[in-house]
């Protein structure tokens, strides 16, 4: 029987409702359904549909598109959406998730001022996904910097793979801006990357969020290994199409993510270069001595 000649694993290519802003989360579902996206990820924010559960069943059934993922309201700019007590924002987001069918819900690290929400976050986060099926996938941030300054916004960290989460998010486009090593990164997360946030960056202190293959950030170099790990998590396109001058210049955008993402999230079945570089087996034993596989994560004390 022949080998394959490429390996796609089971993961789906969703469309982040961000990626169309300032256009609506209605326009979102459209554009996602056109180009032939898998899904989309809600992200909660002040488009009130976005927040509106009825009407996002309802842009789903009626484009019939998934709702794979909603991103909980964690910005500055939503600190009022869903209340202003961060564990009931986390309540309502796990709530959406199971009435919409989505598998994730991506949640910030705690802002540092939210001294209480910080000291309990991690703890909470494992209690929290105890009680549901849903995945709370926890995304790495970056630090703040103006000029030769830095602020460490975040609580306990920015690099979330130095505590104890169930789920991981990999975002590339805060990789970039924290100048970190990605692929060190989701090497460090090992089994428990559960959801990708695929852009592009430079190293601006600005986060990005550039069309993949536009800047300097291993998007394709990720892909591919995700391709030969069988990663069944989803791949989300997250980008910055602000600046674009019409509405077509921002469907093109978005096309061309998508065929990049579904471009290189195949990988040769018989490529011993990506295999060796595989997490499979430059993670794992660096996974199993410092992070706990979700095997083995009801082990490990929780903090």
């Amino acid at each position: 029987m022949a080998e394959p000649v490429v390996r796609i694993p089971d993961a789906k290519v969703a469309l982040s409702t961000a990626s169309v802003y300032p256009e609506s989360t209605a326009t979102a579902f459209e554009i996602a359904a056109r180009l032939g996206y898998d899904g989309v990820e809600v992200m909660v924010w002040n488009d009130p549909v976005s927040q509106d559960i009825d009407a996002l069943r309802r842009l789903s059934d009626y484009h019939r598109i998934p709702i794979l993922a909603v991103h909980a309201p964690c910005l500055l700019i939503t600190q009022r959406v869903w209340s202003t007590d961060p564990w009931t924002k986390l309540q309502r987001a796990r709530a959406a998730a199971e009435k919409l069918g989505a598998g994730a819900v991506v949640v910030h690290p705690p802002f540092r001022w939210q001294r209480q929400y910080a000291r309990d976050f991690v703890t909470g986060i494992w209690r929290m996904a105890d009680e549901t099926d849903v995945r709370f996938a926890v995304e790495n941030m970056y630090p703040w910097r103006y000029r030769d300054r830095e602020m460490l916004a975040y609580a306990p960290d920015w690099d979330v793979t130095k505590d104890d989460y169930r789920h991981f998010t990999i975002d590339l486009s805060h990789a970039s801006t924290a100048r970190a090593d990605a692929m060190q990164m989701i090497d460090r997360m090992g089994d428990r990357l559960g959801h990708v946030h695929l852009a592009d960056g430079n190293g601006s202190a600005k986060d990005e969020h550039l069309v993949p293959g536009r800047g300097s950030q291993p998007c394709a170099e990720l892909l591919e290994r995700l391709a030969l790990t069988g990663f069944d998590g989803h791949v989300v396109i997250e980008v910055n199409t602000r600046r674009a001058m019409s509405s077509a210049e921002r469907e093109a955008d978005l096309s061309e993510a998508l065929a990049f993402t579904r471009l290189h999230l195949a990988s040769s079945a018989s490529s011993p270069s990506a295999a060796s570089s595989s997490p499979s087996a430059s993670a794992s034993s660096s996974a199993s001595a410092s992070s706990p596989t979700p095997s083995s994560a009801a082990k490990v004390p929780r903090r």
